[in-house]
C-alpha cells in the first residue's frame, strides 16, 4: 500500500535531517522525503500537522514473557504496547520458560511475533544451556535461526572460564554478546548498598557487584577480542570505567533503564513493591552521572527495560516482590522528559533510542541493519509520528501491556504516539 505521511516535521537524528516535509512509502519502504515523484498517488493519508515524524523507536531491553510466563505477559498484548509506544524494533532477552537455547525455540518466537504484524522481534539466545553457566549453547546455530547476540540475562555466570570460552567462541565467529554486570555473591540483594537500605532493614547490594564484574569483563574483552554489550549500568563508578575501556578502544557498548535515569533509592519511600526493580535503584550522584553519560554518548542507548510483572508477584512486600516494571509504552515519552530536564537538544536525545540504540546490535540486524533507527530514502518504513505537545497522564490500568505496574503511575508526561507503521504497515493509529 502506498501512504503520505504529510505536512510533518521529519526527523532522522542519524543523518541531522530535521525539517518540515513529507514522507512518501511504498511496499514497505520509504520512497521519496520532500520531493514526491510526480506519479506517486497515495492510497492512505496520514495528517502529521504539528507533530514530528522520526524513525520506529530501537527498545533493546524488552521482556516479552511468552513462552512460559503468559499470565504476566503475552506476545500479543506486548507487541501492541510496543507500537502505541512508537517502538517498531524490540531486542529481548532468553529468560523464557523454556529458555531461548535451541533453533526451534527462536524461530517459532520468531514466527508468532511475524504473523501480529507488528514490531519486529529480535531474540537474544542463551549464553549457556538453560542459563545454567555450565556448557554454551551452539550459538552458530542460534544465530541461522534469527539471534541477534547472546545473553544470560539475569543470571550471572559463577565461572570465568566459562565465560572466556563464550568470549572467544564469540569473537572467532564475530558475535556480539550481551552482559548485565553484576557479580553473583554481591548482587543477591533487593536494595542498593547504602543508609536507606541499612535503616529500612533491606539487603544491599553494593556498587562493588557492578565494578568487579565490569574488570572481569573488560579483562576477558582485551584477551579475546569479543565485543559485549553491557545491559543496563546503575552506578557512577560502573560509568567510569567504562568511560575508560571506551578511551582505551575495547569493543564494547551500554544501555541505561528509564528507571535508572529517573528515580533513586529514595524513591523506594514505604516499601513500594513498583520500585522493586534489577538493578536497584542507586543514589543520586549515581542518576546523575548516568544522566550526564547518556548525554555525552558514553552510555549508547536507553531502554525502557519491559518487564510486566502480574499483580499477585508485586502484592507482596518489598524483599519478595518481583522485580520488574512496565515501559514500552513510556520510552519515547521519558527520552523527551529526560532531554527538556537535562538540556540535551532532541535530536541527541532521539538518537539513544533511534540510530545509536541500531548501532548496538549493529550488523546482527541482518536485511534491516542499514535501516534500522533511520529515516531516509530507501530504509524499510519503520516510522513513528508523535504530538510532542501531547500532554497526557499514566494511567497503569489504561497501558496495552498486560503488565500494570509501572513506577511513573500517575506521572504527567509530554508527547503522545499518534501513529506507527512497521514495514510501511500501519500497525498503530490514534
Amino acid at each position: 500500500m502506498k501512504t503520505l505521511i504529510q505536512a510533518g516535521r521529519v526527523m532522522d537524528p542519524a543523518s541531522g535531517l530535521d525539517e518540515q516535509a513529507d514522507v512518501a512509502i511504498a511496499d514497505g519502504v520509504v520512497v521519496a522525503i520532500k520531493s514526491l515523484p510526480k506519479d506517486f498517488v497515495p492510497e492512505r493519508v496520514i495528517d502529521a500537522s504539528g507533530c514530528i515524524v522520526l524513525p520506529g523507536l530501537v527498545d533493546l531491553a524488552v521482556r516479552l514473557r511468552e513462552p512460559g510466563h503468559e499470565h504476566e505477559g503475552m506476545l500479543a498484548s506486548e507487541m501492541a504496547a510496543a507500537v502505541t509506544g512508537g517502538v517498531t524494533s524490540v531486542v529481548c532477552p532468553p529468560d523464557t520458560e523454556p529458555v531461548l537455547d535451541e533453533p526451534g525455540l527462536v524461530e517459532m518466537l520468531r514466527h508468532r511475533a511475524e504473523c501480529l504484524h507488528q514490531a519486529r522481534v529480535f531474540p537474544l539466545g542463551a549464553l549457556t544451556r538453560n542459563l545454567e553457566g555450565e556448557v554454551l549453547t551452539e550459538m552458530l546455530q542460534l544465530t541461522q535461526a534469527g539471534c541477534i547476540g547472546f545473553s544470560q540475562a539475569e543470571v550471572p555466570l559463577v565461572s570465568t572460564q566459562v565465560l572466556q570460552r563464550a568470549l572467544q567462541y564469540a569473537s572467532t565467529y564475530g558475535f556480539t554478546v550481551w552482559l548485565r554486570p553484576q557479580e553473583l555473591y554481591l548482587g543477591k540483594g533487593v536494595a542498593a548498598s547504602g543508609a536507606l537500605a541499612t535503616r529500612m532493614g533491606l539487603s544491599g547490594v553494593p556498587v562493588a557487584a557492578e565494578t568487579i564484574a565490569l574488570h572481569t569483563i573488560f579483562e576477558l574483552v582485551r584477551s579475546t577480542g569479543a565485543r559485549v554489550h553491557l545491559c543496563r549500568l546503575s552506578s557512577a563508578a560502573g560509568v567510569a570505567l567504562v568511560r575508560q575501556a571506551k578511551a582505551e578502544g575495547l569493543p564494547v557498548t551500554c544501555d541505561v533503564s528509564i528507571n535508572s535515569l529517573f528515580f533513586t533509592d529514595v524513591d523506594i519511600g514505604y516499601f513500594d513493591s513498583r520500585m522493586r526493580l534489577n538493578p536497584p535503584l542507586r543514589q543520586q550522584r549515581d542518576r546523575d552521572a548516568l544522566r550526564a553519560a547518556l548525554a555525552d554518548g558514553c552510555i549508547d542507548a536507553l531502554v525502557s527495560d519491559h518487564t510486566p510483572v502480574d499483580e499477585d508477584a508485586k502484592a507482596l512486600p518489598f524483599a519478595e516482590a518481583e522485580p520488574g516494571a512496565t515501559g514500552l509504552e513510556l520510552l519515547l515519552c521519558l527520552t523527551l522528559k529526560w532531554a527538556q530536564e537535562s538540556g540535551v537538544g532532541l535530536a541527541t536525545a532521539l538518537s539513544t533510542v533511534t540510530s545509536r540504540a541500531a548501532g548496538v546490535a549493529g550488523a546482527s540486524l541482518g536485511a534491516t541493519a542499514a535501516s534500522a533507527g533511520r529515516l531516509q530514502v530507501g530504509a524499510a518504513a519503520d516510522v513513528c509520528v508523535f504530538d510532542p505537545n501531547a500532554i497526557w497522564t499514566v494511567t497503569p490500568q489504561a497501558l496495552q501491556s498486560q503488565g500494570k505496574h509501572t513506577p511513573f503511575g500517575g506521572y504527567e508526561l509530554l508527547g503522545r504516539v499518534r501513529a506507527t507503521l512497521v514495514g510501511g504497515h500501519l500497525a498503530y493509529q490514534s
